[in-house]
């Protein structure tokens, strides 16, 4: 698994920083118009490059403590940075504020994943 969650991270750590040169870049003209949209995909990618971290975090966790608890830790970050950061990422660009409605799904998912990393230690 320590493998899997280093390939994930990075493929989320590419995407990630892609998206926040495309956010300052490319959206420029995007967020000129709608300026209240910009904190909205700021806060998608800083959560996705802090989760992407966390799945490296996961992965060396996975090494040490191996077991459930850990995987499904890596399982819930990466769920978190698809449905949060995701649908603030379509929030951001569409303007359709229900997408917003979904975000705090990919929250839970976080809270989650911390929390099982954290009983995995407890318990090793």
């Amino acid at each position: 698994m320590e493998r899997a969650f280093v390939v994930l991270a990075s493929i989320f750590m590419f995407i990630g920083v892609g998206a926040g040169a495309f956010g300052a870049h490319g959206l420029r003209g995007h967020f000129e118009k709608f300026p209240a949209l910009a904190p909205t995909y700021e806060t998608a990618v800083r959560y996705h490059l802090i989760h992407g971290l966390a799945l490296l975090a996961v992965a060396w966790a996975a090494g040490r403590w191996p077991g459930g608890l850990v995987n499904w830790a890596g399982y819930l970050f990466a769920a978190g940075i698809v449905v949060f950061s995701g649908s603030l990422y379509a929030l951001s660009l569409t303007g359709l504020c229900w997408l917003g409605a979904i975000t705090p799904l990919g929250g839970l998912a976080f809270l989650g994943g911390w929390l099982l990393l954290l009983v995995a230690a407890w318990r090793s």
